[in-house]
């Protein structure tokens, strides 16, 4: 008895900007549990601001104009223990990531910026929603056959949609039909996938015919102008094939 199972095993990040404007200093911003949020400060270093994030009045970041002092969770606070390794600052322009975010997050983020000639402040409103159980589950398919991996949203005129699969570009949507891509019409290093990839208006990706060699790492960005500052989702999908029974001879491939 011969065995051949397939693992396609696919990672999804999702990169949109999906804030919105709440007055001239405060935004809100919708994101799922397990998202990845990069709030951007628009600041240059050589500005030498001093920049402080805060969340529900207590400081979980800082970073000042000359870089001697620099400190995020912890270091800045003993109360910010619920984001402990979970933050990341830029040094280079203050914004601030906070990874595999929690409905614990939720809350007010309160970014001040304070220069030798003026100060000024913004507020992040965010809200976490949980993801649903179906978006949690492993989606299965036997080699040979087709699976779609969505994109979970629904595409705007400018946004860009670029897939990567182990970093090397497979396909591409935009708004100009001329520069949407897929397999070596994007890049001769996705020969693999020729006449195989296909990408609908949402974004979301199908690939027929999957083999075994099909198996890693695909990353989805969306990239939209709407707004000065950008916020960071990532969401995860992983893709497993199911055993094949092809013969008495028994074998097992893995990826």
């Amino acid at each position: 008895m011969r065995l051949l199972c397939n693992s396609l095993a696919g990672i999804l990040f999702l990169l949109d900007q999906v804030a919105s404007g709440v007055g001239s200093d405060k935004l809100s911003v919708s994101v799922m549990e397990g998202d990845s949020v990069i709030f951007h400060t628009d600041v240059k270093r050589n500005q030498q601001e001093d920049i402080k994030w805060y969340f529900s009045s207590t400081r979980i970041a800082q970073i000042n104009g000359a870089l001697s002092f620099i400190c995020t969770d912890v270091q800045c606070n003993e109360g910010t223990e619920r984001f402990r390794d979970r933050l990341k600052l830029d040094h280079q322009t203050g914004s601030l990531t906070i990874m595999n975010i929690t409905n614990t997050d939720s809350g007010d983020y309160k970014l001040k910026i304070m220069g030798s000639t003026s100060s000024s402040e913004r507020t992040f409103n965010v809200i976490v929603k949980s993801v649903p159980a179906a978006e949690r589950d492993e989606v299965k398919t036997n080699e040979g056959e087709s699976v779609t991996l969505d994109s979970g949203e629904i595409k705007k005129p400018n946004d860009v949609m670029t897939w990567f699969f182990n970093d090397t570009l497979i396909a591409r949507i935009t708004g100009d039909p001329n520069k949407t891509c897929t397999d070596v019409q994007c890049k001769d290093d996705a020969e693999r996938f020729r006449d195989r990839v296909m990408v609908n208006q949402t974004g979301s990706l199908t690939i027929t015919n999957t083999r075994t060699t099909d198996s890693g790492l695909y990353k989805l960005q969306i990239k939209s102008s709407s707004s000065s500052f950008s916020i960071t989702r990532v969401k995860r999908f992983n893709v497993f094939g199911e055993c094949i029974i092809q013969s008495f001879n028994v074998f097992s491939l893995r990826n």
